[in-house]
């Protein structure tokens, strides 16, 4: 088993959690939380001097190999762990390859902050520390990312294909699936944008996402 990956579910760790799991791959998981100062150690910062989850230690014959930043650790377990075979989530072909690049980095850099003030600010925290007009500010702004991704969406099932890069489900549906997910508290960007809701409800539904359940 050369593949360790830390972190818990309940955390961005979910995203290489998911990736591993949908490709099968043998991997120990180090349940480390990202709170109370587990990833603080000097154990852990060793291996990833940020002091933040997910982190992927991939002990490799020439090496250990060490990656951090969730979607990092996604695309490379996709890419070094599954096969490129037009099955699996690994992407089969260049265009393949370059939309997961392209739409993992697009969600990070245009959605997962307001996905993540939305989720905290309608669901996740307690009633009486929710700000309301945070989770409106942020669903405002989510506005115009969401737009490009249900045309995206439109395109490729105008084209018979499902899926954001592909008729199947890759690493680039399961990266920007794990960031949207976080808006769906938002009942009005989801009604807007029917086809990305439909699509993150199917990503989710995954049994491999389901069974990440049993990992916390």
């Amino acid at each position: 088993m050369s593949l360790t990956i830390y972190g818990i579910p309940a955390s961005r760790a979910v995203r290489p959690l998911w990736a591993a799991t949908e490709l099968g791959v043998d991997f120990q998981h180090v349940k480390l939380a990202y709170q109370g100062g587990a990833t603080r150690t000097p154990e852990f910062l060793a291996i990833n001097p940020n002091g933040h989850v997910p982190a992927v230690v991939d002990a490799r014959p020439e090496g250990d190999v060490v990656v951090w930043e969730s979607m990092a650790c996604a695309l490379y377990i996709a890419r070094h762990h599954g096969p490129a075979d037009g099955v699996s989530i690994t992407p089969a072909t260049p265009r393949e390859d370059a939309e997961a690049l392209r739409w993992s980095f697009w969600a990070m850099t245009e959605t997962e902050a307001d996905a993540l003030t939305v989720l905290m600010h309608r669901m996740a925290m307690p009633a009486e520390r929710r700000k309301p007009e945070l989770a409106d500010a942020a669903e405002r702004r989510l506005g115009a990312p969401l737009r490009v991704i249900e045309q995206h969406l439109q395109q490729q099932q105008d084209a018979g294909q499902a899926h954001l890069a592909a008729a199947r489900f890759t690493v680039a549906d399961l990266c920007v699936a794990s960031v949207l997910n976080w808006a769906r508290p938002s009942r009005a960007l989801m009604t807007a944008h029917p086809l990305t809701h439909d699509w993150i409800l199917r990503c989710m539904a995954r049994p491999a996402y389901v069974q990440l359940r049993e990992f916390d």
